[in-house]
């Protein structure tokens, strides 16, 4: 059984890192998190030892995913942390950037964005 607790407090502070590194506003923060309520996001920033729920915790699976493949395709830190923001002419970003695509709103979205990056590392994409 998967234990929300453990990996709650982990996996926000991680996901604030990131959106530290891709210079994330709170509204695109609170879109990948799937919040709707300030007040759950500044709650989780001042204590990110709470207990998540599910559907959190797989959005920042994603975005962790789509970080380590960034590194790892993109040796030069400034660059990965750049990627996300830059137009993509791949048929999957259809000219906008992958944090556009993130920005939908849907779990989905991130999922699609995190199999492209795993494409990417295997080099059939």
């Amino acid at each position: 059984m998967f234990d929300c607790k453990g990996h709650s407090g982990p996996a926000l502070r991680a996901f604030f890192r990131i959106a530290m590194l891709w210079r994330l506003s709170v509204e695109e923060q609170m879109t990948l998190l799937g919040l709707t309520a300030r007040s759950t996001f500044f709650r989780w920033k001042k204590n990110p030892d709470t207990i998540l729920p599910k559907d959190t915790l797989e959005r920042i699976s994603y975005i962790l995913g789509i970080y380590r493949a960034l590194q790892l395709l993109l040796p030069d830190q400034q660059a990965a942390d750049g990627w996300v923001r830059r137009p993509n002419t791949v048929p999957l970003f259809g000219g906008r950037s992958a944090l556009d695509r993130m920005l939908s709103g849907q779990v989905a979205d991130l999922y699609v964005v995190r199999q492209y990056m795993d494409a990417q590392q295997d080099g059939w994409a």
